[in-house]
């Protein structure tokens, strides 16, 4: 059993062109929005065969906005330089397969607006909402900021976003019941089996 299921189920659950109105109902329940088509999505998530040893969580664009969301399982203050990397590639990527963005024009040229998340469900205990900036590491502001929202997703914590997403919210639950059975039985894979056997 992968240490890294929370990871690994994250980007199945939002990840999955398949199950594309889950990752729209996340999408509505964080920016506060009604989108209603999930055919609007077009997953743009960073596969490491392209880019040699970098691969984000899920990536998308909706309409005019760029979303990049992470999970994370332990705090990591240095997230908004992980998204600095991801974006780059991102937008590196949206003006190689745009037919009408020209980056030499002397006329502005449009570009999705960036929308940073990361998804928080460590143990070790958090706000149920932090902003993480870029200047952070500079020890002050500088030409570049990057600012990374981070949600606590934990079992119990956001409520209104929760109750905005079934899916965070089964998730969360999932999450919390194996970090329960694990702690009773010390063996993920048993956990994992328990926490299925005990699914409401």
């Amino acid at each position: 059993m992968n240490k890294e299921y929370k990871d690994r189920f994250f980007k199945f659950v939002f990840g999955n062109p398949e199950r594309r109105d889950w990752t729209l109902s996340l999408y509505n329940a964080v920016n506060g929005t009604r989108h209603s088509n999930p055919e609007d999505i077009r997953f743009n998530t960073i596969d490491d065969a392209v880019y040699m040893s970098m691969r984000n969580d899920v990536s998308f664009l909706i309409l005019s906005e760029m979303s990049l969301w992470e999970h994370q399982s332990s705090f990591n203050p240095n997230m908004p330089m992980r998204f600095l990397a991801y974006g780059a590639r991102l937008y590196e990527k949206y003006i190689a397969g745009s037919r009408d963005y020209y980056q030499y024009s002397s006329r502005l040229q449009a570009l999705p607006k960036a929308r940073c998340i990361c998804f928080y469900n460590g143990s070790r205990e958090q706000p149920e909402e932090q902003v993480l900036k870029l200047s952070d590491a500079f020890g002050g502001e500088g030409d570049i900021e990057v600012r990374v929202r981070m949600l606590n997703v934990n079992f119990g914590k956001n409520r209104k976003l929760m109750e905005a997403c079934s899916p965070l919210r089964e998730y969360a639950w999932f999450v919390d019941a194996v970090r329960r059975c694990q702690a009773e039985l010390n063996n993920l894979e048993a956990a994992v089996d328990a926490a299925i056997g005990g699914m409401p």
